[in-house]
């Protein structure tokens, strides 16, 4: 009964064996493996992006940092969503990659920017001039922090707010393809089709050991991405084995049937938490996370069972009513079984 993170999740069994099987042998190092080539080529593809330049990376927060670094100057600002990973759970590092770059923070229910406070934002930005930070990049976060997505007409709504104040727009896509199968379009029709210039692609939250993808949709930032990505230490020597885990991931839709394991698993455990006399879900579910708030009676046991997972917010305590409600993040995995889900549901039912 683990619901504390995707992270948490095994490996797909279709990726340990392509690490196997690269492991075989000798390989060209740092990006130069064919793996390599025909990982690029199937992104290109995935994307209908034959231009896009793709580059590998082994954290979501590397992916994040690097891609907004080559957004932005020092004295601009990021504009993102109060709740985003890039304010909320990466430790400063977009401000570090960017040499300082300020992150301006917006409000808005379910994860989600409203267009516009985003407008608001960036019209407000760099009115003292020199004194103030100026105009840099927009970052998305999709799927967001909450569990919800954004549409390709949202995400093409805050991108043109965005460009016409010829800002660029970042996705931060570590749960895309989970936002991609609840919507049922096209990853083109998701980022660079609704104006996103780059997208940080992830894998590691969906079976992957530990690779994300960047995918600059415009070219010309490909050299300066590559320079920061050796500069900041995520150029891989035995690249092969980041190439490899892309590779297999793509390969025959496998992040896609993945993704929809995840998504039905959240369905099934917010379905089953709805049954239960008092409880209610903060967020609609429409990824694969369930924010959910039910009486402390079963929370006690739950956790007294073993059952892993995360108060929201965190200082909610066990000790207390039975029938007091408390708040909790859930987040399934492509592994996430029913048999898991249901024995959870019981023992918070009872």
């Amino acid at each position: 009964m683990f619901f504390a993170s995707d992270n948490g999740g095994p490996a797909a069994p279709e990726v340990m064996d392509a690490m196997m099987r690269a492991n075989e042998g000798t390989a060209m190092p740092y990006g130069a493996d064919p793996i390599m080539d025909r990982a690029r080529a199937q992104i290109r593809e995935v994307f209908q992006a034959p231009e896009a330049e793709v580059y590998l990376v082994a954290t979501g927060t590397a992916a994040n940092s690097l891609a907004l670094a080559t957004l932005v100057q020092p004295w601009q600002t990021i504009y993102c969503h109060r709740h985003a990973h890039i304010e909320a759970d990466e430790c400063g590092a977009p401000e570090f990659y960017t040499g300082g770059s300020k992150l301006t923070l917006i409000d808005g229910a379910d994860g989600k920017m409203p267009a516009a406070a985003l407008e608001t934002a960036i019209s407000e930005t760099g009115a003292v001039g020199v004194h103030g930070v100026q105009k840099g990049a927009l970052s998305i976060t999709n799927a967001t922090e909450s569990g919800t997505v954004y549409s390709p007409a949202e995400v093409a709504e805050l991108s043109g707010i965005a460009k016409v104040h010829s800002v660029p727009t970042h996705m931060d896509g570590a749960r895309f393809a989970n936002a991609l199968v609840r919507l049922g379009c096209t990853p083109a029709e998701l980022t660079w089709k609704a104006g996103v210039d780059i997208l940080s692609f992830g894998g590691t939250k969906n079976g992957l050991l530990g690779v994300e993808a960047v995918i600059l949709f415009n070219p010309d930032h490909a050299w300066e991405f590559e320079l920061r990505r050796k500069r900041g230490g995520h150029l891989f020597s035995k690249h092969r084995f980041l190439s490899a885990q892309m590779e297999a991931y793509l390969t025959d839709g496998l992040w896609l049937d993945l993704a929809r394991k995840a998504n039905a698993a959240a369905d099934r455990l917010a379905a089953g938490i709805l049954q239960i006399p008092g409880a209610s879900l903060m967020h609609p579910v429409e990824a694969n996370a369930v924010f959910a708030s039910w009486p402390r009676k079963g929370h006690r046991a739950a956790q007294g069972a073993g059952a892993k997972y995360y108060h929201w917010p965190f200082d909610q305590s066990l000790e207390g009513p039975d029938d007091e409600i408390i708040s909790a993040r859930l987040v399934c995995n492509w592994a996430t079984s029913d048999a898991d889900i249901d024995q959870f549901l019981q023992l918070i039912s009872d």
